[in-house]
């Protein structure tokens, strides 16, 4: 019996098959299987063509880059600082972020910024009625003549509306929704993603029109679609929020015209979203009296220093098990800490109680130089001691129980330092039961000032 002959095959590995199957078994990539005897790839009789004058190869000294590299603000601060100072001509932006945390509302201010200074905006709606958008941007004051709106969810289409408008930004919401009929399949697959993407970026380009693009994630906070999509365009920012709290976060993950680590703080409001230049009173409670179980740390989010608190209860308990409950911090290393803090801080009764920690204002500690914060925060609540308000503990713990030093250590005591904090535990602590005593005899002395000043 003759052997069945590949019928098709994957356009990214090689992988062939008998039959057609929507994605590749070895790359795992969808939309890559096609016919085999479609010609795809490079083909051998290829010509060579001869360059215009205008896109002629010429010395690197000799590109003018003064009017493709110029930012040009948007008008809201915390946007530019994100995109390094503002959108630049012909620049590809890829917003990602959560549903519903408030990627269209800021990208419609942004369009209404930019409108404001007589530049004429094209908004393109895949997802919403053009009334829909309408009434948010009444909402939230986004209302201007230069500021063009469509509901669009055809290419060729979306290309007219720009032939026809000649905008100087364009926003697409979202490139996951747009469609081309060039390219099979239902919008928001693979295929369809990279060639509206690649086109767009073309038309961006060529034109040296600006184009902000939305994009979905998946349900692990990847962003959906190719990973073709982040490396076609120039800067890919993620919006960041929980939307229990107002807070969110726009952060860089990919920037070619600026740094890629830095975040923009905004807030989200009843009329719309609000950008917040100084976020350090955010994440601080509002006790003006000294309580056990809390503490001052100053995280590092891109360059920014940001004071948060840090709260800790610790409750006895008779369970077999005690409770380890975390809000806003790595459970595994709050379990280190008190781990730490049992063996190598005396704190020996922490097995018999349960331990709950938490953070201010819904922010999310990553970074390590939180440990030691959180570790005099438990001490505290254990101790059932006070640490004084104009304290701040910044520090990594090992488990050896040394405090080991964190990145942009000078900066984060600038920063407390500024805000009133004239107690500092960091590195020169040594070790986490040094530190810990620190606190404690920094609370003694807070309280015997009280005592004086009351008598």
């Amino acid at each position: 019996m003759a052997k069945p002959t590949s019928a098709f095959r994957c356009t990214e590995c090689g992988w062939s098959t008998v039959k057609w199957v929507g994605r590749c078994a070895e790359c795992q990539q969808w939309g890559t299987v096609v016919d085999a005897a479609e010609q795809t790839g490079i083909l051998r009789s290829l010509q060579a063509v001869v360059p215009t004058a205008a896109r002629a190869a010429r010395p690197i000294s000799e590109v003018d880059v003064e009017d493709s590299a110029a930012h040009r603000p948007s008008g809201i601060g915390e946007f530019d600082r994100v995109l390094g100072g503002g959108i630049v001509a012909g620049a590809a932006i890829l917003l990602s972020g959560e549903p519903g945390v408030g990627k269209s509302t800021l990208l419609l201010e942004v369009a209404a910024r930019v409108a404001a200074t007589g530049r004429r905006v094209l908004y393109v709606s895949a997802e919403e009625s053009t009334a829909q958008v309408r009434l948010r941007a009444g909402r939230t004051g986004a209302l201007h003549d230069e500021l063009y709106l469509a509901a669009e969810t055809d290419l060729a289409t979306i290309l007219g509306q720009v032939d026809q408008v000649s905008p100087e930004l364009l926003i697409v919401d979202s490139v996951q929704t747009v469609s081309s009929s060039l390219s099979d399949g239902l919008p928001g697959q693979p295929s369809q993603v990279r060639e509206v993407a690649s086109t767009l970026i073309r038309v961006a380009k060529e034109r040296q029109l600006p184009v902000l693009l939305v994009g979905h994630v998946t349900k692990d906070g990847s962003i959906a679609g190719p990973r073709l999509l982040e490396h076609l365009v120039d800067v890919v920012c993620q919006f960041e929020g929980d939307r229990q709290t107002a807070l969110r976060f726009v952060r860089a993950l990919k920037n070619r015209f600026g740094p890629t680590d830095e975040v923009g703080c905004f807030e989200m409001t009843g009329d719309g979203i609000a950008e917040v230049p100084d976020p350090s009173g955010l994440f601080l409670s509002r006790s003006r009296n000294a309580v056990s179980g809390t503490c001052v740390t100053v995280a590092l989010e891109g360059r920014r220093a940001l004071p948060v608190e840090v709260q800790a209860l610790v409750v006895s308990t008779k369970a077999p098990q005690p409770r380890r409950v975390v809000n806003g911090v790595d459970p595994s290393r709050v379990a280190m800490i008190i781990a730490v803090l049992e063996r190598r801080a005396g704190l020996r009764q922490l097995g018999e109680h349960d331990v709950y920690v938490s953070t201010v204002g819904g922010v999310r500690l990553a970074e390590p130089g939180a440990d030691l914060a959180i570790a005099v925060a438990i001490a505290s609540a254990m101790r059932d001691r006070a640490v004084p308000h104009e304290l701040a503990a910044f520090g990594e713990i090992s488990l050896a129980g040394e405090v080991r030093p964190v990145t942009s250590a000078k900066q984060r005591g600038s920063e407390a330092r500024r805000l009133g904090y004239s107690t500092i535990l960091d590195v020169e602590a040594g070790s986490v039961r040094a530190a810990v005593e620190q606190a404690m005899m920094a609370s003694a002395s807070s309280r015997e000032r009280e005592l004086d000043a009351a008598f």
